[in-house]
């Protein structure tokens, strides 16, 4: 079957389902969705589902993406190698279904919200951490 590009809300439904079925099953992180979020899947999808068409199409998403993250991180520290494991299977099945221009802005999006969401929870994960990753500036002298 050929390929084509994410063009409507149906397209979102089905990268988000075949994702999160992936995703479940995963040795990785499965577990945090079904062990530590204990996610209620008909109430999760439909906002998952808000969420992409809102990124990548038009929507209407109005939540806190980040908010049940922070809810999680408290019950088992998200770590980098989890969030490299949920960008790994979203790009996979994004190149498993899909092949355009808006499919690369999802693995685009995805990567953005991968990395935002791993700096912050590294930040509460490993506060010690973020003075190293602060340059040292001396306002007071410049390169010539």
């Amino acid at each position: 079957m050929e390929k084509h590009d994410i063009n409507t809300r149906e397209d979102i439904e089905r990268l988000v389902n075949t994702f999160y079925e992936g995703a479940r099953k995963d040795d990785v992180i499965g577990y945090i969705f079904n062990d530590i979020a204990k996610v209620d899947w008909p109430v999760h999808l439909p906002v998952m589902y808000d969420f992409w068409e809102s990124l990548l199409l038009e929507g209407t998403y109005k939540g806190n993406a980040m908010q049940p993250h922070f809810r999680i991180n408290k019950l088992v520290p998200l770590e980098t190698v989890h969030f490299q494991r949920w960008l790994q299977l979203f790009e996979g099945t994004v190149h498993e279904l899909f092949s355009g221009e808006i499919a690369e802005l999802a693995i685009t999006r995805a990567r953005s919200i991968s990395e935002i969401m791993n700096f912050k929870m590294n930040s509460i994960n490993h506060p010690e951490q973020d003075k190293t990753k602060i340059p040292l500036v001396n306002p007071g002298k410049q390169k010539e």
